[in-house]
């Protein structure tokens, strides 16, 4: 029971780290990044197995996760007003070619990110720009304004 314990509070616990870490940041992992995350995996399975080493320990705790997960994942197909907890919403970084300011500080991205994203979709400049959106996923969208004729 210990074991069951123990995986449901790490699994809330990293739940929330990767919700405050932000979108971004998880979508864009640098060469450190990943070599943080395996270390991360590491203490977390000593921080629930301790020195629980059996076969039956490693099955309870992966059923334990799993079940988590599954359950996570069922309470925002069930309830649509959990969605913005449990997957995030989109949030619009740039609109009409212009930055919004209180939502790239609130989601720790740059113009130059943005810049950067609309380049890879064949845009040349910020102002060519109808909309940029941070996805749920971490990628940015670009969508180009409309041609006016």
């Amino acid at each position: 029971m210990d074991l069951v314990i123990r995986s449901i509070v790490i699994f809330f616990f990293i739940f929330l780290i990767t919700r405050v870490a932000g979108r971004r940041e998880l979508s864009s992992l640098q060469p450190f990044d990943l070599i943080l995350l395996v270390v991360l995996g590491d203490l977390v399975q000593q921080g629930i197995t301790q020195s629980d080493e059996s076969v039956t320990g490693t099955l309870i705790v992966i059923s334990t996760i799993a079940l988590l997960s599954v359950g996570v994942s069922w309470v925002s197909f069930r309830f649509p007003r959990a969605r913005p907890i449990t997957e995030g919403e989109p949030t619009v970084l740039l609109q009409d070619g212009r930055p919004i300011e209180r939502n790239l500080r609130r989601e720790r991205i740059t113009v130059r990110d943005i810049e950067e994203e609309a380049r890879a979709s064949q845009i040349s400049s910020l102002a060519d720009l109808e909309w940029a959106i941070l996805e749920d996923d971490g990628h940015i969208s670009c969508i180009p304004r409309r041609n006016q004729h």
